[in-house]
């Protein structure tokens, strides 16, 4: 049973209040650890054993608690001290195998707890007494399956050398050198800036030497320096002059094409120079090739940025796309050969290193090639330590070690689309930067010399945009293992004409082609790509696509029309860039397979604190909304945006909007300034909340002039220099709707003017609240569009709709601004299943949701926002709520639910049944093929 937090505190508190004061090691460890695993809903004898038998060098150890690859437990008696305990606990290591080696050890005298986690903090473990558990129980989320993952983050000194870099681009661009020829100056001099710190250019250093002592002070001479030796890194040692000068003399022949276009150089002064031998003096060996993509961000401008949807990855995030996508399971399957103790296990290794060799990595947005180099680092260094597994097993034979010919993982099998040429070249350098760092660790290891220069192969990056290009022109389909990568968001709203036309042609949706997100048409392509290839996906997006309306517009058509399923996901997390200017994003990460191809067990990560590290959870499927799908009759469900409730629910609709270029609204000031000036104006300014306002009781007012007679209007030339530029206003828009109704500057263009109370639902709310703020208001307030209301609703509607139930809806069905949950009509609220009500529900359900109004009421001057902010909500509310949340719980089943993860469950249950006469009725008929 999954287990919510709370829950889980508030058993936690009973387990430490009931084992105050427990002292014996022996005679009271079982039960003790029987009940703590009891906490998080799991059987202790199925997953973990009692004394565990470990055979040492000396005597047989026997481990306290012992669970296999999770974790060992070394219980003392009450009082003992813990220091000798985890000394204890990890002289059982030599005993165990490899796959039994725990990531957790737990050190207790039932009283005082240390937990140390070995992958993250081995020397910093988690201290705590027994009555603090309930403060520590996410602590132990791997024993609910929740597994905290940690992935690696960029080194710091990367940022630096991007910043060097985009300083340099900015003096550069001041001079006027800019556009292609700037770009390729760069990435030249990015690639000499690296080869003179990691040995690419011998002797070290040469590169910043000849600068610094073969130009001139002023700068005057040194472009036609930089073009004399960009011509001779492109040329042959063979082909060069006998006369060329001994300081260029001594650089190698590069290829590769990086130096063979003839480039006019730009003019450089003396603080040019200095900036240029400022980043001579930068240690570029530390620096990572990842980093390119962070420069490119740090020289484009943020319309540019915006317009292409560019969102450049760090390595914490390449890393979370990659290790569930792949480099997970090899590790796996090294490790499980490495175990092997049979005669075959030699051919086996052989076999693997053969299969790393023949890989293939294709990135269709692959920018400045982030995603291929990490994924290049990674799959080179796996690569190392199998070659060290076969030469250890070599030693003693008659067999020849030669690194050269063993070394199978080449740069020419990773395979990239990229729309600029800029990024494109930066791409293949960054790829022949990262070969060379990997070829100095291959010597490294082995003790000998291994280069790949000159340049032979090559990755192969094509500059086209990836949505006009046939993929398999690039890679043929049955030849892909992997495509991966970070395409471009582009939410619908800021899309081109020309994008906006690609995604409509690409989802063949008909009409206006829906709200899909450009990163939708990635998904898509992929799809009909994977229709030949048994290749598995794994790609960056923004969390929109789990959400709200598009769900139901992208889901159906990867599922059906594609035959695709999720292997792997992330739950939304914010987007961390390396770069100047960063972009700020929420994001998801999908990892897509052919549904016969599928893995047996769905990985799901999922993020507490957005920007934090995931939990990580197995599970048998996974719906679009990225939870757990296996309790569903379909796990393909979707909720559709459907214009009516689905229930017997009172009608809700959005507030007034005016469109009037703010003419028409009045803050606190501008309100008693207005009528300060034009008094008889007074009784047409009318209460105008949004969602900020509502929430955070911010009066505000809208002229409201419907019902004026003309003869009023004329009285009052303020209000008419007002009604004036509304009409100004819309005259100047380009919609049509807007412009049909500047002649009725009295009328607003959506007019919800209720005339009775109102239930009142905010549009963006936080989603750090445990409840969206929803109240009543009554004439004269006037709702504004950013509100969602129902007319004469009752108490009921009330409790309902403020419950943890609906609330459970809205988390995972609706979509969210940013990460705020962000209500609508067609998705929040029309679909959502309502339980049955007789009389004594409604009695007791009213009676529980008046208990939360008076709750409120009774905490005069505080506004909604201060109710419901979840570190300080009133404990009587909170409680309130709590039995008004118990109460719904039961209307809708009679067993209680153990998270919002099994109230959303139980509520697609129900909306599955509610839509299934409709699915069956819109399904068409089969005709006589002709």
């Amino acid at each position: 049973m999954r287990l919510d937090w709370n829950d889980i505190k508030a058993r936690a508190a009973k387990f430490a209040e009931d084992w105050n004061g427990a002292q014996y090691e022996r005679g009271e460890t079982q039960t003790f650890y029987n009940e703590f695993f009891e906490l998080f809903g799991v059987t202790r004898r199925r997953v973990a054993s009692f004394e565990h038998p470990v055979k040492l060098l000396k005597k047989r150890g026997y481990l306290d608690l012992f669970w296999k690859g999770k974790l060992l437990v070394e219980q003392k008696s009450a009082g003992r001290s813990l220091t000798p305990a985890r000394r204890q606990a990890l002289d059982y290591f030599p005993g165990l195998k490899e796959h039994e080696l725990p990531r957790y050890i737990l050190l207790s005298d039932f009283q005082n707890f240390e937990l140390y986690d070995l992958d993250i903090a081995p020397d910093r473990p988690v201290r705590f007494r027994l009555q603090d558990l309930p403060d520590h129980v996410q602590d132990f989320g791997f024993i609910a399956g929740q597994e905290r993952r940690v992935f690696r983050d960029q080194d710091p000194v990367n940022i630096d050398a991007s910043e060097i870099m985009g300083a340099l681009h900015d003096a550069l661009d001041e001079a006027g050198y800019r556009g292609h020829k700037l770009e390729r100056f760069l990435v030249r001099l990015l690639f000499c800036l690296f080869a003179d710190d990691t040995g690419i250019f011998q002797p070290l250093g040469i590169f910043g030497e000849f600068l610094k002592d073969r130009t001139r002070e002023d700068g005057a001479d040194l472009g036609p320096m930089l073009s004399k030796l960009f011509e001779v890194l492109d040329t042959p040692e063979t082909e060069r002059g006998k006369k060329l000068d001994e300081d260029l003399a001594r650089f190698d022949y590069i290829n590769g094409e990086l130096f063979h276009e003839r480039l006019p150089l730009p003019d450089f002064d003396r603080g040019m120079r200095e900036r240029l031998l400022n980043a001579c003096g930068f240690n570029w060996e530390k620096i990572s090739p990842a980093i390119f993509g962070s420069l490119f961000q740090s020289v484009m401008n943020k319309v540019a940025r915006r317009k292409q949807g560019a969102h450049y990855t760090s390595e914490k995030n390449i890393l979370k796309v990659i290790e569930p996508l792949f480099l997970d399971d090899l590790k796996s399957e090294f490790a499980r050969l490495k175990a092997r103790k049979d005669t075959g296990r030699g051919n086996a290794l052989k076999a693997f290193h053969e299969r790393l060799g023949r890989l293939t990595f294709f990135d269709p947005a692959c920018g400045c090639g982030n995603f291929l180099v990490i994924a290049y680092r990674e799959l080179r260094e796996l690569e190392i330590e199998v070659l060290k597994e076969i030469r250890f097993r070599s030693e003693g034979t008659d067999q020849l070690f030669d690194v050269a010919t063993m070394a199978k993982v080449n740069v020419d099998r990773f395979y990239g689309i990229e729309i600029g040429e800029f990024p494109a070249r930066i791409a293949e350098v960054a790829m022949w930067m990262m070969d060379h760092i990997m070829n100095a660790r291959l010597s490294a290891a082995f003790g000998e010399s291994f280069v790949r220069i000159p340049l032979k192969t090559s990755p192969n990056i094509v500059n086209a945009d990836a949505l006009e290009t046939d993929w398999a022109t690039v890679l043929a389909p049955e030849k892909c293992s992997y495509i991966l990568g970070n395409p471009p968001f582009g939410g619908a709203k800021y899309q081109s004409a020309a994008q906006r036309e690609q995604v409509m042609r690409i989802a063949l949706l008909g009409g206006s082609g829906g709200t899909l997100d450009y990163v939708c048409a990635w998904f898509m392509k992929a799809g009909e790509y994977l229709r030949a290839s048994r290749a598995r996906i794994g790609f960056v997006a923004t969390n929109s696509i789990t959400q709200g309306e598009q769900v139901a517009q992208l889901w159906p058509l990867l599922f059906a029309r594609y035959g695709l399923e999720i292997g792997f996901a992330h739950r939304t997390f914010a987007w961390m860039s390396d770069a100047r200017g960063k972009a700020h994003v929420h994001c998801v990460i999908i990892g897509l397979t052919r549904r016969d191809d599928e893995p047996k067990e769905k990985r799901l990560f999922s993020y507490d604190d957005i920007k934090g590290d995931p939990k990580e959870s197995r599970h048998a499927a996974l719906s679009p909304y990225l939870f757990d799908a296996s309790g569903l009759a379909d796990r393909h469900l979707v909720v559709r945006e459907i214009s009516a409730p689905l229930c017997d629910a009172p009608k809700m609709i959005t507030g007034t909007q005016p469109i009037d270029g703010g003419n028409l609204i009045f803050d606190a000031a501008e309100y008693a300034n207005f009528i300060a000036g034009e008094p008889q104006a007074e009784k047409f300014l009318r209460p105008f909340p949004g969602t900020e306002e509502f929430v955070n009781g911010i009066p505000r007012w809208i002229l409201a002039v419907q019902n004026a007679t003309p003869a009023e209007l004329r009285s009052l030339p303020k209000v008419r220099d007002r009604l004036r530029l509304v009409k100004e206003f819309r005259q100047k828009s380009k919609r049509k709707g807007t412009l049909k109704i500047a002649d009725y500057t009295t009328k607003f263009n959506v007019e919800t003017i209720p005339f009775v109370p109102f239930l009142v639902v905010p549009e963006v709310s936080s989603e750090q609240r445990d409840y969206v703020p929803i109240g009543w208001l009554k004439p004269p307030f006037i709702p504004s569009n950013k509100l969602r209301l129902i007319e004469n609703a009752d108490v009921c509607q009330f409790g309902i709709l403020t419950s943890r139930t609906h609330m459970a809806w809205t988390r995972i069905v609706g979509g969210r601004l940013e990460s705020r949950y962000q209500y609508s009509i067609g998705i929040n609220y029309n679909p959502f299943p309502w339980p049955q009500l007789d009389d004594v529900a409604k009695q007791k359900l009213e009676k529980l949701a008046k208990t939360v109004l008076d709750a409120r009421a009774a905490h005069e001057g505080a506004t909604l926002a201060d109710l419901y902010d979840p570190d300080v909500m009133p404990e009587d509310l909170r409680k309130a709520h709590r039995a008004l949340d118990e109460a719904v719980d039961r209307l809708y089943r009679k067993e209680p639910f153990a998270s919002d993860r099994e109230r959303v469950e139980h509520l697609f249950g129900l909306y599955e049944k509610l839509t299934a006469p409709m699915l069956v009725a819109a399904k068409p008929k089969r005709g006589r093929k002709r």
